[in-house]
């Protein structure tokens, strides 16, 4: 496996990990970026940014929405429907998580 290597204009270098790799290591990535910036650094946490209980249902499940669709029987679009959505009923949440255990 390769890494690409991204230089700053600062001159700090950064470098792309893959997802899976990087989820291997994030806790220590988290205990060394939180002991070397001491109060500076704040973790990502997926729920910070998606607020709807589908989108981060399904994110959490590591499927697309095209899957989810196809699990249950509707079109891609709908889920991109349901994603977008302030609120999201009980039944239709129950329903996601039905098909998000197949």
């Amino acid at each position: 496996m390769s890494v690409n290597v991204i230089k700053a204009i600062d001159g700090e270098e950064y470098v792309l990990l893959p997802t899976r790799v990087y989820q291997a290591l994030r806790q220590s990535i988290d205990k060394e970026m939180a002991r070397q910036n001491a109060g500076e650094y704040v973790p990502f946490e997926l729920e910070d940014y998606i607020d709807n209980p589908v989108a981060m249902a399904r994110i959490k499940a590591n499927i697309t929405q095209e899957e989810l669709a196809r699990r249950m029987n509707v079109s891609q679009a709908y889920i991109s429907k349901i994603e977008r959505q302030d609120k999201v009923t009980a039944k239709l949440l129950d329903r996601v998580n039905k098909a998000l255990s197949r």
